[in-house]
């Protein structure tokens, strides 16, 4: 069973930048499309970012376009997101997901995810 692993959440000033780790201890990913999504405080689940399993293609939601960034480094089997000029809304529980998939598929939808991480908070405040 794949086991996801997220790390790199913390508290951070409005402005600052955070780097997400998302890995799988023990198993590759190379066959994996990655997915980030995000959970506020009595908020429903929003996707973030995508990446597939090559990484040779990508997929963010409006409100990150520009300040986020997702990639991979199969070798390392981990999946980063560099979140940049964080502003308060950016605060949630950050979950990376796992999809066995076809070549270059990406989705934004946490439905189509088999595998998901416990979270790491993510604080975004002055």
């Amino acid at each position: 069973q794949l086991q996801l692993v997220e790390s790199g959440g913390g508290l951070v000033q409005p402005g600052g930048s955070l780097r997400l780790s998302c890995a799988a201890p023990g198993f590759t990913l190379d066959y994996y499309a990655i997915g980030w999504f995000r959970q506020a405080p009595g908020k429903e689940r929003e996707g973030v970012s995508c990446i597939s399993e090559s990484g040779g293609n990508t997929m963010y939601a409006d409100s990150v376009k520009g300040r986020f960034t997702i990639s991979r480094d199969n070798a390392k089997n981990t999946v980063y997101l560099q979140m940049n000029s964080l502003k308060p809304e950016d605060t949630g529980v950050y979950y990376c997901a796992a999809e066995v998939s076809a070549t270059n598929w990406v989705s934004l939808s946490g439905d189509e995810y088999d595998y998901w991480g416990q979270g790491t908070q993510v604080t975004v405040s002055s």
